[in-house]
């Protein structure tokens, strides 16, 4: 007999705040931990240093994009056990996600300190820039366990509805943040070191948060009960797929971009381009915590065949996607010039090609809302080669085409309009998708 949760019977609109709400802070939190270390790099060490930190994102991604395959996944397939009554395979289902998740993470750990200057090199480090990028993935990645079972645990957190604990534990988090950047970068002056060691432990803070209900032996879902099943590690890791793109993508776009201003104009073309970045990633992050927040609802109640609920939390998550989109243009747009300052200080060359650049930019957040949500539905239900399609779109294939094309043709301006390209050639597919997987179609598979 299946036990019910608020998943399945609260009115959808008090579950989406409920649930999107707190995601979307959470979300806007992680993200801006690199946007905090920025800032204070920017303005107390130099532009050098934040374009260092820029050069950094592919690894960092590489920490945070094997956590939310993993916990993406794992939630997803929870969720959707659950709503099928099957409490015994979804506690199956996370006692092997966390052995699996720390497992890749000690892989991690390894490389970063080992082999970091390798990795530097292959990221773009100049010589200008080789040792402090070194410097910060070595430091970064003696936290990769601590970051990886932060997001697991907060993630989980969201399907046996405590949805709050995952923004407890992030505000704890960005506060940290912000308390050891200021002490260890302005005070001790310890630079790109301490910026990697104020975001490391940042979300080691994070995981003391997110693990308690998970301590609690009488959860549906704990760190005590359950066995490794194998037969879970393929479902979780492909459902979870997506988000492993979406990280390629995000590094991808990184590395494309960092190459074409390093050509263009050097470090002050990289620093311009990671301020806009910056700012990017904050109106992004708001549609990741849409997508996250309605994860769990869709996959309980697609487990629970309740599609109807499914449309309306759809429905919901479109209208609220315009707004937010509609919105960040209109800051981007107006207010660049100040959003920019914030990260360049006194730089008048990287202000200048930032302000010129983001106008530009700011169209991707017409589409690039929806393209989230199309993706983040197709992981909730199972569908990942959707997701996959979407996620690869738009961050790694129609970015690659616009960077070799649109610069041919209207020049530097090129570069800042292949971001809106990808993500309107990909909105364009997703529509297709989406009608492709209509509940008249899916409904027939669901079982």
């Amino acid at each position: 007999m299946k036990q019910e949760n608020i998943l399945g019977t609260e009115k959808i609109s008090n579950l989406f705040i409920k649930y999107s709400l707190p995601a979307i802070i959470a979300m806007v939190i992680n993200g801006v931990q690199t946007i905090i270390d920025g800032i204070f790099l920017g303005n107390f060490v130099g532009p050098n240093a934040m374009a260092s930190v820029n050069l950094v994102q592919p690894f960092n991604q590489l920490i945070i994009g094997t956590s939310m395959i993993i916990s993406i996944g794992c939630i997803s397939f929870i969720g959707r056990t659950l709503g099928e009554g099957k409490k015994k395979e979804a506690q199956n289902i996370f006692k092997t996600s966390v052995i699996v998740m720390s497992l890749v993470s000690l892989i991690i750990t390894f490389l970063g300190i080992i082999f970091n200057q390798n990795i530097a090199v292959i990221l773009g480090a100049n010589e200008v820039l080789l040792d402090s990028v070194s410097i910060y993935i070595k430091t970064l990645a003696i936290f990769s366990i601590p970051m990886s079972l932060m997001f697991l645990f907060g993630f989980v957190d969201r399907v046996i509805e405590k949805p709050e604990l995952y923004l407890k534990g992030s505000i704890i988090s960005v506060m940290t943040n912000i308390i050891l950047n200021y002490i260890l970068i302005k005070k001790l002056q310890l630079g790109i070191r301490g910026a990697a060691v104020a975001t490391g432990m940042s979300f080691s803070m994070a995981l003391i948060i997110t693990i308690v209900p998970l301590l609690n032996k009488n959860s549906v879902i704990n760190i005590f009960k359950g066995k490794f099943d194998k037969s879970t590690i393929w479902p979780v890791v492909y459902n979870g797929s997506s988000e492993g793109v979406t990280a390629i993508a995000i590094a991808t776009t990184a590395f494309v971009f960092n190459m074409a201003f390093m050509k263009i104009a050097g470090e002050i073309g990289i620093a311009a381009f990671t301020s806009i970045s910056y700012i990017s990633q904050f109106g992004t992050l708001i549609m990741f915590g849409i997508s996250d927040g309605i994860g769990p609802i869709i996959s309980y109640n697609y487990g629970y065949q309740k599609h109807d609920r499914v449309d309306d939390v759809l429905k919901i998550s479109y209208k609220v996607t315009l707004l937010v989109g509609m919105i960040l243009f209109a800051i981007l747009f107006l207010f660049g010039r100040s959003l920019v300052g914030m990260f360049t200080g006194s730089n008048t060359d990287v202000l200048e090609m930032a302000v010129n650049g983001s106008k530009l930019y700011a169209f991707a957040f017409f589409f690039n809302g929806f393209n989230i949500v199309y993706s983040g539905y197709f992981t909730a239900i199972g569908k990942a080669k959707e997701s996959i399609i979407i996620s690869a779109c738009r961050g790694i294939i129609f970015i690659i085409i616009g960077i070799l094309i649109l610069p041919m043709v209207v020049n530097l301006k090129g570069v800042w309009l292949t971001v809106p390209f990808a993500e309107l050639m990909t909105f364009i597919i997703g529509i297709k998708l989406m009608n492709k997987n209509s509940f008249a179609k899916t409904s027939k598979t669901a079982a």
